[in-house]
């Protein structure tokens, strides 16, 4: 190959071509290797190639340096923040035009009475600081200041900061700082009563945690029919408002139902037969950006010259395949028959109300579990619930008692139901929405405002579940705890005592374990009156939470 190569110079550098003819055995070496030679090139690009591809297969096996690595985020602890519930204020009677977001309320009743009840407990061996105070921050009752020291002795573990049926003029906040870096487990309700006026009867609602996404369903603004939607915004922070409405044949497309602002510290209510007229069946999803809102809906009826009732509707729970309503009082079956009978009162008796928000409709099995099991409703138990829509089903026709109502879909649904009190037309009647709850875990606070009769209402799905319950009083103690074994497919009642140990009951604490358990508070009036009013459970105090933390450019 080198013979080849310099001839071939030399034959360049020459002055003029030379030619020298090959003998023919010369030439067939020649050619032999040049054959060679080709062969030669060949088999050193092969070796080459070959040597690259060993190169890329060993960078692909062998492991990465350490600055390519990828690193798992690192987990960070989040400091505890505050507890805060938004209590509601008086219910208040609409008077003038219903159009509107800027609405007037006439006086109250001569009877009415709001309040407020409430309770923190002990962490780390004390009371967290804790207060009751109004929208523009002034304290009106001090739970506990500094944290109060609970006991080390005896058998009392746990210690409470109470509030005890607060009278109250507006709407409240009930706070409670964290301690030791744990949140504090706090509870909050109000409840407004009244034996006159168009507003009679009795409501009541959780003091309830400001969000950012809420479901409320329950309203009707037929002739006779009030709903108003509260607003409050107990923030630093303005909010910006937008509602979603569905009704009986679909979404509602309203003008006036987006870009509501909502100040910092203050209330907005927003009268929605002016949104949303003559709807029967209406569900509302309450969505915010800026600061969290604390919303509800102020329910009333008015069948003619009779009031039918008041209620605080409450948001649910989010849309689910699975919706759980403990605590659904139900009356006699004959009696709630003979009364729908009547003209105005097709609304009197017990329903369940169920809202499809996304595409699909949804084919929604419903079980009534009472006290000694499932008992099935005459429309048999199983309804398709359109998309985009609110759909009612009848829950009348069993025996009555208290319930719990389980009804589940392949697709996410919002669901409530609605309760009533009173058989008698011509009479004062009241009526109660018992909004989704959700699923009991370990140590929830649970207000029970004083008045008539209370009950604890527990219902269990499939199993058993154990419930336990202690009383907690006007003097800050809670008591040793009460417990209860619940078959599956069942619920039980727990009437609650006037006074343990001396003092008031003013609120529970309450655990689960077994089986799915759900849980209420049902309200009945006194001395024989027809009011009703139910409250669900709030979520338990979370613990110390942690969040990923990466470090990038």
């Amino acid at each position: 190959m080198h013979e080849q190569t310099d001839a071939h110079v030399a034959a360049q550098n020459s002055p003029e071509p030379v030619e020298t003819p090959a003998k023919p055995k010369e030439k067939a070496r020649g050619e032999q290797r040049g054959r060679k030679a080709v062969v030669g090139s060949v088999a050193s690009a092969l070796l080459v190639l070959a040597g690259a591809g060993a190169v890329v297969a060993a960078g692909s096996v062998l492991p990465p340096t350490a600055s390519s690595r990828t690193v798992p985020p690192a987990a960070a602890a989040v400091p505890a923040g505050a507890t805060q519930g938004v209590c509601a204020g008086p219910a208040r009677l609409l008077e003038g035009t219903e159009a509107g977001t800027d609405p007037q309320f006439s006086p109250e009743s001569a009877t009415a009475a709001t309040s407020v009840t409430g309770a923190v407990l002990s962490s780390a061996g004390a009371v967290p600081p804790s207060r009751l105070a109004g929208l523009d921050g002034k304290t009106a009752v001090e739970l506990a200041k500094s944290g109060e020291k609970a006991p080390e002795e005896g058998a009392q573990k746990l210690l409470a900061g109470v509030v005890a049926a607060r009278p109250v003029t507006g709407p409240t906040v009930l706070s409670a700082d964290p301690l030791a870096n744990q949140q504090a487990s706090a509870a909050g309700a109000m409840k407004f009563s009244a034996t006159d006026g168009d507003l009679q009867g009795t409501a009541a609602a959780n003091c309830l945690r400001p969000s950012n996404d809420q479901w409320l369903a329950g309203a009707s603004t037929t002739i006779g029919r009030t709903s108003v939607l509260v607003l409050t915004n107990a923030s630093s922070t303005p909010a910006t408002v937008n509602l979603e409405l569905f009704g009986k044949a679909g979404r509602i497309q309203a003008p006036g139902s987006r870009g509501l602002l909502v100040a910092p510290n203050t209330t907005r209510s927003v009268v929605l037969a002016g949104l949303a007229p003559a709807e029967a069946q209406l569900a509302v999803h309450v969505r915010s950006t800026g600061g969290p809102v604390a919303a509800l809906i102020q329910q009333s009826t008015l069948r003619g010259l009779t009031p039918g009732g008041l209620d605080f509707i409450a948001p649910g729970a989010a849309p689910a395949v699975r919706q759980v309503m403990p605590g659904v009082d139900i009356q006699d079956p004959a009696a709630v028959d003979s009364l729908l009978g009547n003209a105005g009162y097709e609304d009197a008796g017990p329903v369940l109300q169920l809202t499809v928000p996304g595409p699909s409709d949804a084919v929604v099995e419903v079980k009534l579990l009472g006290p000694d099991g499932e008992k099935a409703l005459p429309s048999g138990g199983v309804v398709t619930a359109k998309a985009g829509a609110v759909t009612e089903v009848s829950l009348a026709g069993v025996p009555a008692g208290q319930y719990t109502v389980s009804a589940s879909s392949d697709v996410s649904f919002v669901a409530t139901a609605r309760m009533a009190r009173g058989l008698k037309a011509g009479s004062a009647s009241d009526m109660a929405w018992a909004p989704s709850g959700l699923r009991l875990g370990s140590q929830h606070v649970v207000s029970v405002p004083a008045g008539g009769t209370r009950r604890l209402v527990f219902g269990v799905l499939d199993t058993r579940a154990t419930i336990t319950y202690a009383a907690i009083t006007a003097d800050g103690k809670v008591h040793a705890p009460a417990s209860a074994d619940i078959a599956g497919g069942t619920t039980a009642a727990v009437t609650v005592p006037e006074k343990v140990g001396g003092s008031g009951v003013l609120g529970y604490v309450v655990s689960a374990s077994g089986d799915a358990a759900y849980g209420a508070v049902l309200m009945y009036g006194a001395d024989g009156r027809n009011d009703i009013s139910a409250l669900g459970l709030l979520p338990a105090a979370a613990g110390q939470e942690t969040v990923p933390v990466t470090v990038g450019y």
